[in-house]
């Protein structure tokens, strides 16, 4: 355990035993927040583009939100955004791309998971211009059952504590512009929307 958040939950460093885990959270918040199960064919794209190269490539920042029921949530932090990206284009996409078909680019066609795979042959790994003092990001989710205790609030201020403990000036969240929720969320701890994103993203941002 690194962090008692209270209600039963605690934070700890992910395992890649916890990626299974990862990739169910994962899945089940990402419908903006809600459970994206009955949209998804398979269960585990979103988890290896959102949450499972966190654990590989930045260990040290990558943490799972535990509590009675097993694994409720994850937090993760990039310090330095570029060379986090860079690694991804690098290293995980080209081993996913191995196992992973290309849907092809007529969207019309997709179906359930071919977005996500579509998204692993094509990665969006460019860093806006308006994120430069903000080098670093970070990704959290919840499960219901860990939301409305204080423990987002909790994780945020320790991550916030360890990238700015690293070096770090300012830190970026992409959310989901239907994502009411997690933006009302965010503006709460003092980030702000910063302009770049575009389709499914939106930045908030914090200098640290």
């Amino acid at each position: 355990m690194i962090l008692d958040l209270g209600g039963g939950f605690v934070l700890r460093h992910a395992l890649a035993a916890d990626h299974e885990a990862l990739c169910r959270v994962c899945l089940m918040t990402g419908d903006a927040g809600a459970d994206a199960s009955a949209r998804e064919d398979d269960p585990t794209l979103m988890g290896q583009i959102y949450a499972v190269p966190y654990q590989v490539l930045e260990p040290d920042l990558a943490f799972v939100i535990e509590g009675e029921p097993g694994v409720s949530g994850y937090l993760f932090g990039a310090l330095d955004t570029a060379a986090f990206y860079a690694r991804l284009e690098a290293d995980w996409y080209p081993a996913l791309q191995r196992h992973v078909r290309d849907p092809g680019q007529d969207r019309t066609a997709w179906r359930n998971s071919d977005w996500a795979r579509h998204a692993i042959h094509h990665p969006s790994l460019d860093v806006p211009d308006s994120l430069a003092d903000f080098p670093s990001h970070g990704h959290i989710d919840l499960l219901p059952e860990a939301r409305g205790r204080g423990v987002g609030r909790r994780c945020m201020e320790f991550l916030e504590g360890r990238l700015a403990k690293a070096g770090s000036t300012g830190l970026f969240l992409d959310v989901h512009p239907r994502n009411r929720g997690a933006q009302r969320f965010y503006a709460a701890l003092g980030y702000r929307p910063v302009t770049g994103g575009a389709g499914t993203s939106m930045f908030m941002a914090k200098r640290l």
